[in-house]
Formats: C-alpha cells, structure tokens, sequence
C-alpha cells in the first residue's frame, strides 16, 4: 500500500504557488513562472543541483523571501509554520529544555504551560532524559532533535526543512529520518523538505519534486509508490530503489 493524499493528516496546509518569480541582482533569474500544487499534509521533498533555487523556494513559502512575480496561496490562510535549518542553531547557554522551549517564551506563554509542551515534544524526538544538559554536551545528532523538538512545540500545520540531515554521519541520518517520518504521521502536518540526497528524498517523502538547474523548472513530480509505513527494512527493498532509479534519472538529465 503506497501512501497517497494524506488521510492520516488533517492538520496540513494546502498551497498553491502560481506563476513564482525570483530574481537577485536584478539580473539572475533563480525562479521563473514556477507553478506547483501542495495538498495539505503532503510530505514533499524537493531536489535539485546547487543553485537551482530549492532553498530560495522554500524561503518565499516562508515569506523569507519576496517575491518578483506570482503569488502563493494557502488554505487556510492563518496558519502556524516552523522552519528547520542546516544548522541546528542552539544558544548555548540555555539548556535543551529551554532551547527547545524558546519559540513558546517568544509567544508569551507561561512556565508551567511551554515546559509541560517542550517536555512532550521532547520526549517524541527522544530527548526526555536530556533536557538539562546544554549544547556543548550534546551530539550532531541530538542537537539537530532539539532544533526539530523547537519547530514542533508551536505545532506548525506547515514544517519546511532545508538539508537539516546534511552534516549528521549515515547512521545518525537513518534514525532520524525514521523519527521524522513517524511524527509526521504522529501531526499530520505538511512537510516541504530540501535535500541534495536521491536515497532521504525517496525514504521520506510521499511526493518528490525534481528542478533542473536553470529557473527552478520541474523536471519530474513523482509521487513515490512505496509503503505508508517504513523503517530501515525498506532501504535495502527494491521499490525504493526502483523510487531513487527514476529519481536519479532525472537529476542526471540535461
């Protein structure tokens, strides 16, 4: 059973990206007369060579960026969205608790109530015995589920995601590419996920978008024919290879 439109997410965020255009210097075009449906609680990733505009994608989803031309909708048009970058950008004198609670202090919320949530939300990506210690004392890996544990405790109907796996060694990776894709489901949120890496983008996802290297231009949208659930079975499976195969086709295209 592949995993289409998501029944088991009602929380997402539909968008709609119509006619996008980006251009910097008033001279390079990264973007131009992108259009790309979303279906809320999709988990989309997104692939491409470097300086296609996958990030500079992401960032005009998240009104980060402008936009030259264009608009993007989105249904509902109020919504909470949480971004995760490549670096898990921790202050290092607080502590993993109070890191990962930051985004509801900022809001205004009292102790009792953003630690009882951040503690929750620890607990999902596996940090509840950690949350005294500090930066400094944690690993690659559990500094980027505190960064994770911080996008969730607001819980965004929309988490975009920019290579945040991309520093971390392959066996960290895996598990926490499980872990993600186990509370997407958990959420029900739409997940847009950037990533230089053919085999993450076919693990994760339900949908893949390839751009080619000029003007962000959809080479191929794919929606992946592999099983709702998955664990580190599936990537020795053949379906997923056969997934990265037509993927790998169409980075490699001209």
């Amino acid at each position: 059973m592949s995993d289409g439109p998501m029944a088991i997410a009602e929380r997402g965020v539909a968008l709609r990206l119509e006619g996008v255009r980006r251009v910097f210097n008033s001279q390079l075009v990264v973007i131009e007369d992108f259009n790309l449906s979303i279906e809320a609680g999709e988990f989309l990733a997104v692939l491409g060579p470097s300086g296609c505009g996958k990030s500079t994608l992401l960032r005009m989803v998240a009104r980060l960026s402008p936009l030259e031309a264009g608009r993007i909708a989105t249904d509902p048009t109020v919504f909470q969205t949480a971004f995760v970058f490549q670096d898990a950008h921790l202050l290092p004198w607080r502590s993993v608790l109070d890191n990962a609670a930051l985004p509801l202090e900022l809001m205004g919320a009292g102790r009792e109530e953003r630690y009882s949530k951040t503690r929750t939300v620890l607990g999902q990506v596996g940090l509840a015995d950690a949350e005294a210690r500090y930066p400094s004392q944690l690993s690659g890996g559990m500094r980027m589920r505190v960064s994770l544990a911080r996008a969730l405790v607001t819980e965004p109907r929309l988490l975009l995601m920019d290579e945040p796996f991309a520093a971390l060694d392959e066996i960290t990776r895996f598990h926490l590419e499980v872990q993600l894709r186990e509370l997407w489901k958990l959420r029900g949120m739409t997940v847009i996920f950037v990533t230089h890496s053919i085999s993450e983008a076919a693990f994760l996802a339900n949908r893949a978008i390839v751009l080619a290297r000029r003007k962000g231009n959809i080479k191929i949208d794919r929606r992946l024919e592999l099983p709702v659930e998955r664990d580190n079975s599936l990537r020795s499976d053949p379906r997923l290879g056969i997934e990265m195969n037509l993927l790998m086709a169409a980075m490699e295209e001209e």
